[in-house]
């Protein structure tokens, strides 16, 4: 879990904490305030961005018991311990074993946001670091990555998805055309123990039928007309990995019968063989059809339905979060950039990224994707959007719409960061809130963190 503090101060004595909260407050931090190490424990994790300000004589886990736990969740994060004068050698040797820093009781209010600005820094600069090693060596959460929104529908199919990769279960996954379904198979399996085996996707609606149980299963030579010598199916290529089959609401009556057997045992014949086959994969299928309708209709096996579904993941339509269309629309704009080679490219404003957010979007997210990519070409333009109208009803509207258009630049441009940008808007911290809560505007929304 992270927070939204820049510094997490803990201190048993409330009159210190109020004096050190209005302290770095006025200095333009935002400061979360504990009086319990423990506590503060709770708010911290390997994504947390900031500093932790800690007096070490406290009762119950006191400031260097506290710096060893913090040191268990990152060795990186930068804590500043402050010190009576008789603790003065135990805190110089808490900086040998791992503390940024320390402050001298009583301190004065320059020492304390200096010593907080330099770990600020260092905090900036490691998790830049860190970032760029993932982004080279492909570490990190992909699914926070890939799949993008803060709203509650995508956490909660994040978390699930996270929790499923972890296991070798079979899965269903359902969601309307474009949800992404082929992108969860994908990251089901490159987050698996099967990642470093085969990952074979079948598309089921657009193999012929007359073909579709040869090119499945193989075939050995002369097991029909025309058939001079064996061939692997495509089942046989996935063995030891992953076999995703999409679109299982289009299997003929007759197929879903030989996938029962399959999916029962792991066990297949090449057409024309008896010899078993041990398929040992794992088996992701996907639908955007009501197996439960096609099964009460009679067209689809009741209990092959029951086998694919041991675990289901039912993805979103893009409707039913489309607080999330904003910040998906520019992830997608960046990717597309990024593939394209174009560093610089005009970047949607906040009339046009509502206006999206307002559209039904029956393709999803690929058709999301789709304008992205008409978008920075040029040939999707904001002003051809019907739902843009150039003229305001009233002269506080316009007014409105433009304070709110700057606010979501400035919070673009600063990837979220509340003290950079209301320091560009020329307006206190407290303005900003006030505004960004009339605006309905999310900080989480523009930082990486949505991703």
């Amino acid at each position: 879990m992270s927070t939204q503090a820049d510094v997490i101060f803990v201190d048993d004595d409330k009159d210190v904490r109020d004096t050190t909260i209005e302290s770095l407050l006025l200095a333009g931090h935002e400061v979360t305030a504990f009086a319990k190490a423990e506590r503060a424990l709770e708010r911290l994790s390997r994504d947390f961005r900031g500093v932790i300000v800690s007096d070490i004589r406290m009762p119950g886990m006191d400031g260097i018991q506290f710096l060893q736990a913090i040191q268990e969740i990152d060795e990186a994060l930068p804590v500043i311990l402050v010190t009576g004068h008789g603790d003065v050698p135990l805190a110089v040797a808490a900086m040998q074993k791992g503390a940024f820093d320390f402050l001298e009781k009583p301190f004065s209010n320059q020492a304390l946001r200096e010593r907080v600005a330099r770990a600020l820094q260092f905090r900036k600069l490691r998790l830049e670091n860190r970032e760029l090693h993932g982004t080279l060596h492909g570490s990190g959460d992909a699914i926070d990555r890939m799949l993008v929104g803060s709203s509650a529908a995508m956490q909660q199919a994040r978390e699930r998805i996270r929790m499923l990769a972890a296991t070798d279960l079979d899965v269903l996954l359902t969601g309307e055309t474009g949800t992404g379904k082929d992108l969860v198979a994908r990251l089901l399996h490159d987050m698996s123990a099967r990642a470093g085996q085969p990952f074979v996707a079948i598309n089921l609606a657009v193999l012929p039928e007359e073909n579709i149980e040869h090119l499945l299963f193989g075939h050995e030579a002369d097991a029909f007309p025309g058939a001079s010598r064996a061939r692997f199916g495509k089942l046989e290529h996935a063995r030891g990995g992953t076999l995703y089959l999409d679109e299982v609401g289009s299997l003929s009556p007759a197929l879903q019968t030989k996938l029962l057997r399959l999916v029962d045992t792991r066990m297949f014949e090449r057409v024309g063989s008896n010899e078993p086959i041990d398929l040992n994969a794992r088996i992701i299928t996907s639908t955007n059809r009501s197996l439960t309708a096609l099964a009460q209709a009679g067209a689809f096996r009741t209990d092959l339905m029951y086998r694919f579904a041991v675990a289901t993941v039912e993805l979103p339509a893009l409707r039913d979060h489309a607080e999330d269309v904003p910040i998906l629309f520019q992830h997608l704009l960046r990717l597309t950039a990024a593939r394209h080679g174009m560093d610089d490219y005009r970047r949607p404003s906040a009339d046009y990224l509502g206006t999206l957010a307002k559209r039904e979007w029956p393709g999803n997210v690929r058709e999301l994707r789709n304008l992205a990519e008409l978008y920075l070409v040029g040939i999707e333009k904001p002003d051809d959007d019907e739902g843009v109208s150039p003229q305001r009803d009233s002269l506080h509207a316009r007014m409105e719409a433009a304070e709110r258009d700057a606010i979501v630049d400035t919070l673009i441009r600063h990837r979220g960061n509340l003290k950079a940008s209301y320091e560009e808007l020329g307006i206190s911290r407290k303005t900003l809130y006030e505004k960004m809560i009339r605006h309905k505007l999310n900080r989480v929304d523009f930082t990486d963190e949505a991703e």
